[in-house]
């Protein structure tokens, strides 16, 4: 993977992660033809190492008024905005954590070239996005995000989302631990592994719901999903496990960048742990 990855960032990830910040005001300056080509050179280089095919194409609004009689809309949320990547997920049993992990590359590396982006699943208007993209019959449209320069000045909208807010994380002692559900891993104890898993408290989810928590069995790191069930009654695709993509791109992307090495590996009766509210997405094996 992810040596490509680390080597299109400059092993500069971690910086990106912490940098990243939802924009939703810009300020309209057109960016340049050189640079929206490298983006589209970079989305078609992007991947995943889970199972599930995703696709990221780039849009501009006008182009898509033009050649495909559609209106990119963002119901107000976004504002200034002219150029968007879209994200699309075709079959697989991963196919949504491969989307969150995948595109979460796209707004790393766009944040790293100091671009500003906003994840979206529900403030769009998605058969217009589906149209411009030309969705596949097999392919679905969860996520969307606007590329340009942030505006300096921010907007209505905007004013809504403090900065604390929108930062706030859950403590480390409600998310990450250590043998079992009842024991907290202390962050002295994480070692050389306490600056992935912060990476992955940074990481961006629905709502800010963080819906990961992260159980240490010896050098394996299990991570979980702690569902909120109303989610699925609002989206027709799993939005949580998008937000587990995230998270373990954010931790591999971060342990890669540090120099430990492991690999992923799926549920088995070696890493399951029983819980009804729990459900086991992937193990991280440190080598």
């Amino acid at each position: 993977m992810e040596s490509a990855f680390l080597q299109l960032m400059n092993n500069r990830v971690i910086e990106a992660i912490e940098l990243r910040r939802s924009v939703r005001t810009y300020s309209g300056k057109p960016i340049a033809i050189e640079t929206k080509e490298e983006i589209l050179r970079i989305l078609r280089a992007l991947s995943g190492p889970f199972e599930g095919t995703v696709r990221c194409e780039l849009i501009e609004k006008r182009e898509a008024a033009v050649k495909d009689g559609v209106k990119l809309g963002t119901y107000g949320v976004i504002l200034g905005a002219s150029l968007f990547v879209a994200g699309a997920a075709g079959p697989g049993s991963q196919a949504m954590e491969q989307l969150g992990y995948v595109f979460e590359q796209a707004v790393l590396y766009l944040t790293s070239r100091g671009l500003g982006t906003c994840w979206l699943a529900g403030t769009l208007r998605r058969s217009a996005f589906a149209a411009a993209m030309h969705l596949g019959q097999d392919e679905m449209l969860p996520v969307v995000t606007p590329v340009g320069h942030p505006s300096r000045i921010r907007g209505p909208l905007d004013m809504l989302f403090k900065p604390s807010l929108a930062r706030r994380r859950d403590p480390w002692q409600s998310l990450f631990f250590d043998g079992d559900f009842g024991t907290p891993l202390d962050k002295t104890a994480a070692g050389s592994f306490a600056v992935p898993l912060e990476m992955v408290r940074f990481a961006p989810s629905a709502s800010n719901k963080q819906p990961w928590k992260i159980l240490r069995r010896n050098r394996s790191f299990l991570f979980f999903l702690d569902r909120d069930r109303a989610y699925r009654r609002i989206f027709e695709f799993d939005i949580q496990k998008i937000d587990m993509g995230i998270a373990l791109l954010h931790f591999e992307a971060a342990a890669r960048q540090l120099g430990l090495p492991g690999h992923w590996e799926n549920p088995s009766i070696l890493h399951a742990i029983p819980s009804k509210k729990l459900e086991h997405i992937m193990t991280w094996v440190a080598e």
